[in-house]
């Protein structure tokens, strides 16, 4: 396929109805941290890539050639938090995570994050409660993960070595629609979200083919 015709399809109004819906879904799971947990956010990137479908796209590969064009998109959010309290801000994740699944009524909540075993061993943990919990031996935990979230954290105990949330990767290019990317606000660092908070949290979201075009020309979106 020509860069012609990919930018053809990846600009119809289709794909720009879908690329609209789906940065609207993964903004609002950022949101929603801000809103729920005593996270404060301070950047958020989104990167929004349209190629031939047998080409590389986000978490996994296409291998078939059933595809014309397949568009995906990765928003990641950085926020701020008190490093003193970090066993409070990890239970407020998990209690907003639980809310969101107690009752009848069921609010939907886009956190996924729950005060299961590990959970509760892992506010334990940053408490100064209990052991790490995932073994006496093991690194200190920064990561929690589920279907299509990654949440990260610096390092808080001191121990090497040193892990700290990265700034994001410079290398995108913006060329929409094939390749666009927004950086809001435009001068935030994730050094500057560490100096005002003492501590950065990184949640990196994706939404795979929210736009595909099929060798036949029938389309799909989520």
């Amino acid at each position: 396929m020509s860069d012609k015709q990919l930018r053809k399809l990846a600009e119809s109004g289709q794909a720009r109805q879908a690329r609209e819906s789906a940065e609207q879904r993964l903004r609002d799971v950022a949101k929603e941290y801000a809103d729920r947990t005593p996270l404060s956010l301070g950047l958020v990137v989104i990167h929004d890539m349209c190629g031939p479908g047998s080409g590389p796209r986000w978490y996994f590969q296409q291998d078939t050639d059933d595809y014309k064009v397949v568009c995906s998109m990765n928003l990641t959010a950085y926020y701020g938090a008190d490093p003193r309290h970090i066993g409070d801000t990890l239970d407020g994740i998990l209690t907003a995570g639980d809310d969101a699944r107690s009752g009848p009524a069921r609010s939907g909540s886009a956190i996924p994050f729950t005060h299961d075993d590990y959970g509760e061993r892992l506010v334990t943990y940053y408490r100064g409660h209990g052991p790490n919990p995932q073994g006496p031996q093991a690194k200190e935990p920064t990561q929690l993960f589920a279907s299509t979230q990654i949440l990260t954290w610096d390092t808080t105990r001191g121990g090497a070595p040193h892990r700290l949330v990265e700034d994001p990767y410079a290398g995108f290019v913006d060329d929409p629609p094939v390749s666009r990317l927004l950086r809001e606000p435009k001068t935030a660092t994730v050094a500057a979200i560490r100096k005002r908070y003492g501590l950065v949290f990184k949640l990196e979201l994706g939404h795979s083919g929210y736009y595909e075009v099929l060798k036949n020309g029938r389309t799909r979106t989520e």
